[in-house]
């Protein structure tokens, strides 16, 4: 675990090292509309760097409760001084166990040394919700769902495991990736063709909807589920 929280580190490192804007995001989010198309408004309020409000309030992700599975990143000499600071901050992500942890104390130390300018949405926010408001705020949930909501994101956060975010995805109708990929190695998919492409296997376009629990948001009823 330690070593992918480090790889996402050095990605976007590197990017941003090489004077480009970036967006970094998990694997468990899902795309309504193109969030580049909304970061690169040139209306919008200049920040160095964007981050999804993660929800949490613990301590150790004060001040500013960044999610660090969606950020983007504007290229500039203050952002650089940041990621080279993480790269160098392996101690403290085997200390903490934790790049978030890391992230957002590096942002507070950089707004005060270098001026650094972070916005973090608002967790409440219709653009780039995440597991806070699936978990918090089943109305907005359901409006998501009938297609009456404006974001661009949704990110599957605040969740225990893996298995969490599939059955989660699945009961929204949010799931679109065939049964016989989960969990398998490209080459056992592809049957060693490396000719061959992975969506041609794996994506659907139509969504896996399936009940997992009576009490969270579903696309279908779940009266039946646990």
């Amino acid at each position: 675990f330690t070593k992918i929280m480090f790889a996402k580190i050095v990605c976007v490192q590197l990017v941003n090292e090489l004077g480009y804007d970036l967006l970094f995001m998990d694997v468990d989010i899902v795309w309504y509309r193109n969030p580049i198309d909304y970061f690169m408004n040139k209306s919008l309020p200049q920040f160095d760097i964007y981050f999804q409000d993660d929800g949490s309030r613990q301590e150790r992700y004060a001040p500013y409760s960044a999610n660090s599975g969606f950020y983007f990143v504007r290229a500039n000499p203050r952002t650089q001084h940041l990621f080279r600071h993480l790269l160098y901050s392996g101690d403290l992500l085997n200390a903490w166990n934790s790049h978030q942890q890391v992230l957002i104390a590096l942002l507070a130390e950089y707004n005060s040394l270098m001026g650094l300018k972070v916005k973090v949405f608002a967790k409440e926010t219709e653009l780039f919700p995440g597991g806070w408001l699936y978990h918090r705020q089943k109305n907005e949930m359901k409006r998501i769902m009938k297609g009456e909501s404006n974001l661009y994101i949704f990110h599957m956060s605040w969740t225990e495991n893996k298995r969490n975010k599939l059955n989660f995805l699945q009961q929204i109708g949010q799931w679109y990736v065939q049964e016989t990929c989960i969990g398998k190695h490209y080459n056992d998919i592809v049957g060693g063709d490396s000719t061959v492409s992975l969506s041609t296997h794996c994506c659907l376009a139509e969504p896996v909807v399936i009940c997992h629990y009576r009490d969270k948001p579903s696309m279908i009823p779940c009266n039946d589920s646990p």
